[in-house]
C-alpha cells in the first residue's frame, strides 16, 4: 500500500508502507531505501 509521510517541514516521500512505529511515525520503502516520518 502506498503511503505518503513528511520528513522536516516541506519534503514529503511516497512510498511502499513497512512498519508503524512506536513513536507515532511510519516507515516506508522507495527502491532500497527506508525513509521514516509523520504520515500524511
Amino acid at each position: 500500500m502506498l503511503r505518503t509521510i513528511t520528513l522536516g517541514s516541506c519534503i514529503s516521500v511516497q512510498g511502499l508502507f513497512v512498519k508503524a512505529l512506536p513513536n507515532g511515525l511510519i516507515q516506508v520503502r522507495v527502491g532500497q531505501t527506508f525513509y521514516q516520518g509523520k504520515p500524511v
